[in-house]
């Protein structure tokens, strides 16, 4: 049996980044991740056509970017495709309302990176492989008990393992949340995110548009190919409809679903012209009424998942990485244990209120859409086209957005 100060059970985009920033503050870490480090560590294939690319990307802030390039991982995955945007434009898909931030009127270099999940899940792992954590791949845990040193974890490797911290990464169906009893708040949408990776006719112009509809958004985000010669032509879309609604656009041929899509985004970027194979994924708003207990934290979407409304589920997950980090430093610098209970309470007051007033707001956002009443349409046109004009407090919110 082997201890560790921290055992991070879930090796994704959060767990990983978590685990490395422990093991540099000098804790004995241990990350548990089901996947071989040799699937996560492989080079991706040069995308040229819309197969190519990943389905799921995320679109990492100025603040996780700064998180990520602490740990060494930026530097690993900025390697491989990544698609910085310049702007954002963002539109009422039902009136005129429209509001666009610009990286340059907030002197930025970029609004944020659109980054394929894979590339920035292999740039952690290389980092993983080159640090002084203990990483057992290709494991998963099968049991969980309290123990004298705190939590005790069996893996499907016969290994069992003990640690003072045991931190839950695993994800929004998350074994080691209910393993420890952590009780939930949840409700369906009664709607699916269909994702996948579009060609369009006009470049995208490195910029993410969103427009908004009664059934919810659809974003199309940039991406940039390996071919020299690509000019912007390639985005991944999240088209938000009625369960209803996205199985009959599941059901269609290429040809009409690129055209449903096109038409969908008023020809903005004009025709659709090629799009990979489909997902759909159903949406979920989930949040744990409690992050901790003594000896044991969630982060990430094993503590919330969000609506992918304003593309912020990454985001949210590696603030609670950069608080939790926090915490562990204080503890490391007062030689305390980093399973106390004050010091994950702490950890918890910082990151629940701003995660439930995230939801909340995508919350507001989806039911201010989802009606069509003139007034209130005529209510979200003027508060966009007046938001858009007062430049001042337009770039204060895209850079809290940011996290500058």
């Amino acid at each position: 049996m082997s201890h560790f100060d921290i055992v991070v059970v879930g090796g994704g985009m959060t767990g990983s980044a978590l685990a490395l920033g422990a093991a540099a503050q000098g804790w004995r870490v241990a990350l548990v991740e089901t996947a071989p480090l040799s699937s996560l560590t492989a080079t991706p294939a040069e995308a040229a056509g819309v197969d190519d690319f990943e389905p799921r990307v995320s679109a990492i802030s100025q603040a996780s970017q700064r998180l990520l390039e602490q740990l060494g991982a930026w530097q690993r995955a900025s390697e491989t495709r990544h698609c910085p945007y310049t702007a954002m434009d963002v539109w009422d898909g039902e009136a005129i309302g429209r509001i666009r931030f610009e990286a340059d009127e907030l002197g930025a270099p970029s609004l944020g990176t659109i980054i394929e999940n894979r590339n920035l899940v292999r740039g952690l792992f290389l980092q993983v492989e080159a640090s002084e954590l203990n990483c057992f791949d290709g494991q998963s845990v099968t049991g969980m008990a309290s123990c004298e040193q705190g939590w005790q974890l069996k893996l499907s490797g016969g290994e069992q393992l003990t640690a003072a911290l045991v931190v839950g990464a695993d994800g929004a169906h998350s074994r080691i949340r209910q393993w420890a009893g952590l009780p939930t708040r949840e409700w369906d949408y009664d709607q699916e995110a269909i994702v996948c990776t579009v060609r369009t006719e006009r470049s995208h112009e490195n910029t993410a548009w969103q427009r908004f509809t009664a059934t919810g958004p659809l974003a199309f985000l940039p991406l940039r190919s390996d071919d020299a010669n690509d000019s912007g032509h390639f985005c991944s879309i999240v088209w938000s409809q009625d369960t209803g609604r996205a199985r009959e656009l599941l059901s269609l041929e290429d040809g009409p679903f690129c055209t449903a899509l096109g038409r969908a985004l008023e020809g903005r970027l004009g025709a659709v012209e090629a799009v990979s194979k489909r997902h759909a994924f159903p949406l979920r708003q989930r949040h744990s009424k409690q992050y901790v207990r003594p000896g044991l934290a969630l982060i990430g979407d094993a503590a919330h998942t969000i609506h992918p409304l304003a593309g912020q589920g990454a985001n949210l997950g590696y603030g609670d990485v950069i608080a939790l980090l926090a915490e562990l430093q204080r503890a490391m610098e007062r030689q305390e244990s980093p399973g106390d209970l004050m010091l994950l309470q702490r950890y918890q007051r910082r990151r629940k209120g701003e995660n439930l007033a995230m939801m909340a707001a995508m919350e507001g956002f989806k039911q201010l859409f989802a009606r069509n009443e003139l007034p209130l349409r005529w209510l979200r046109s003027t508060g966009m086209r007046w938001l858009d004009r007062a430049a001042p407090l337009k770039n204060q919110v895209a850079a809290r957005a940011m996290g500058l």
